[in-house]
């Protein structure tokens, strides 16, 4: 049966007043902490503070760490395996067993230990990305939103279930990955092709979707249901150089230089599939009255430039609506007082699901119209299959999340997403199980918006109603189905 948004989505609020405070009563206050939310405090610092950076880190030593907390919260020795292809880059799968005699394939809830590399001299002085700090209501460190948080409440929530003696009607199986970010150890990967049943499910919960917040209050949930896919394309000039006192119009730099620039100012076409569209249609009745009516107006006519400006000027958005390329690093010349001879910049491109790495290859090309630029789709060791299809929003799934989400933040929409960044649901998804982004993890992207990147935080607030909405959604999922007459 195909699920219908608007049967089961919450009704949208008539104003912004009218929606969630920014407490969930009940869940947390700021400073004070229960003994459970101390303990998954605790297993929050222990990761973050592990240095899982995908070139430099050791992923081993969070897998281990997390492998004796599954102990310690009950999962039996032989239900915990640790591994993967490399001495540094192994994998933590726990397994909580489900009543005897279920036919259902287990739950499987997905968190990657690996991190995008950091410095501390490119974060603010009072900052060390992987020392866990805590201020003015917020914890910053490397991984505190991508994706620690999601792996240290999937843990946590374990001591909770197994504490409870919470029989599930099914296995409810907890992967912490490795590479995630782009390394060539993909975890996920990794378990499918060499240890499929210990990662054999029916449905996974992964990164990917969560909570908007606007000046503190609640506006919507975000199930990821798309994801655009990564491709990196290598621009190479190169020429047979020269001394630097004899130029000639031929410079491997400029030439790259010209190229670049042409990249950075062009718009791939706005496109549509079910799932942006959705998310468009939805969220215009929660945005401000402007944004609102040109996102209704962008859906209804792709090409209406006067709407176009208002949404995409918000970069979100814009990356929502198209394939975007960009300029992430340069290399070029071997002396100060010589003609280049070759010069280099990486473009990491995010596709929309439906277009190939030769398609945006051949545009970017097109684009830059030079024959001495090539153009190189990069190889990424431990892609999915290229095809990661859009998810229709099941019942099973969203009655729940519809729910909890009443429950805990009040009379707000759930809207499904189309993340613009690549996640390892993709591996799932190109086997025919379907995988959902959806944390209740909630975030004010005009501040937060940190991860990759300077000073990653996570609000204090956030991080305990995202695991009291995990938890309660691990159990309603692992539950027996509900029926209806």
């Amino acid at each position: 049966m195909r699920f219908s948004l608007a049967a089961l989505s919450l009704a949208v609020a008539t104003s912004l007043s009218a929606q969630g405070q920014s407490q969930v009563k009940g869940v947390y206050t700021p400073g004070q902490m229960t003994p459970h939310q101390q303990l998954t405090r605790d297993i929050y610092k222990q990761l973050i503070e592990t240095k899982t950076g995908v070139s430099t880190g050791n992923i081993t030593d969070a897998a281990v760490a997390m492998a004796q907390r599954f102990k310690e919260a009950g999962i039996p020795e032989s239900d915990i395996f640790v591994g993967g292809p490399l001495p540094n880059k192994h994998n933590v799968v726990a397994r909580i067993r489900g009543k005897t005699g279920s036919t259902r394939k287990p739950l499987i809830l997905l968190a990657h230990l690996d991190v995008v590399e950091a410095l501390k001299a490119d974060w603010s002085p009072e900052f060390d990305p992987f020392v866990f700090t805590e201020k003015d209501g917020y914890w910053y460190g490397r991984g505190t939103a991508d994706d620690k948080a999601m792996a240290a409440i999937f843990v946590a929530n374990v001591y909770r279930l197994k504490q409870e003696a919470f029989q599930p009607d099914r296995d409810i199986i907890i992967a912490l990955t490795a590479d995630e970010e782009g390394g060539g150890s993909n975890g996920v990967s990794w378990l499918l092709q060499n240890h499929k049943e210990l990662v054999d499910g029916g449905l996974v919960i992964n990164e990917g979707g969560g909570g908007t917040l606007r000046d503190g209050k609640y506006l919507f949930i975000s199930v990821q249901a798309a994801e655009k896919a990564v491709t990196n394309y290598t621009l190479r000039v190169t020429n047979r150089g020269g001394h630097s006192s004899v130029p000639r119009p031929d410079n491997a730099i400029t030439s790259l230089a010209d190229a670049l620039s042409k990249v950075g100012r062009y718009n791939f076409p706005v496109k549509f599939n079910e799932v942006n569209k959705d998310f468009f249609l939805k969220t215009a009745d929660v945005e401000t009255p402007e944004m609102g009516r040109a996102m209704k107006a962008v859906v209804a006519n792709p090409k209406d430039a006067a709407a176009l400006k208002i949404v995409t000027a918000d970069p979100r958005y814009n990356s929502m609506l198209r394939t975007t390329c960009v300029a992430t690093g340069l290399n070029g010349g071997h002396a100060q007082n010589a003609l280049p001879q070759l010069a280099e910049a990486n473009v990491n491109c995010r596709k929309f699901p439906d277009e190939s790495a030769e398609h945006v290859r051949a545009e970017l090309a097109r684009v830059i119209g030079d024959t001495s630029v090539e153009v190189i789709a990069q190889a990424r060791l431990g892609a999915a299959p290229p095809a990661s299809p859009e998810l229709t929003l099941i019942p099973e799934l969203m009655d729940p999340v519809t729910k909890i989400t009443k429950e805990m933040f009040g009379n707000i929409p759930v809207i499904p997403a189309m993340s613009t960044g690549a996640t390892d649901s993709r591996f799932f998804r190109s086997q025919g199980v379907p995988a959902f982004g959806v944390s209740g993890l909630f975030s004010d992207p005009t501040v937060d918006a940190r991860a990759h990147g300077r000073d990653e935080r996570m609000r204090m607030q956030s991080f305990f109603e995202g695991q009291e909405f995990l938890y309660r959604l691990t159990k309603a999922l692992a539950s027996p189905p509900v029926t209806t007459q």
